[in-house]
């Protein structure tokens, strides 16, 4: 499993990788492994800013939907134009083109409660 070392991560198998005052946020291998051939992703929150642990927008497999939710609070700058496409990208590359959103970082103090790639690793181990 690919758990990329310098990201965070959330206990709902986003990641975010923080890029100054803005962050890339996506889903984990691991979360694209389970739910299997991504088909749709609708995300229309963008202008929108998002408390952390809010809805930014929804993963559709073959199998299930699932919501994907902010690891920090933020305001929502750019959706992923590749997503509308080829959703499967998300399947193909989690970490690289399959980002789903850009944001603003409006709290960086909530970094500190996301998990490392280590602890990460530990909770998907369980």
């Amino acid at each position: 499993m690919n758990v990329p070392a310098n990201l965070k991560y959330t206990k709902d198998h986003e990641w975010i990788k923080v890029e100054g005052n803005t962050a890339y946020i996506g889903i984990t291998d691991f979360a694209q492994n389970e739910l299997g051939d991504i088909v749709f992703v609708e995300i229309d929150t963008e202008g929108e800013s998002l408390e952390k642990e809010a809805t930014f927008g929804t993963i559709e497999a073959v199998k299930t939907v699932s919501d994907m939710f902010m690891p920090i609070s933020g305001e929502v700058l750019e959706i992923n134009p590749k997503l509308e496409d080829s959703p499967e990208i998300v399947n193909q590359d989690p970490y690289g083109d399959g980002w789903m959103v850009k944001i603003s970082i409006s709290n960086s103090a909530e970094l500190s409660e996301l998990m490392s790639a280590d602890e990460y690793k530990a909770q998907i181990e369980e």
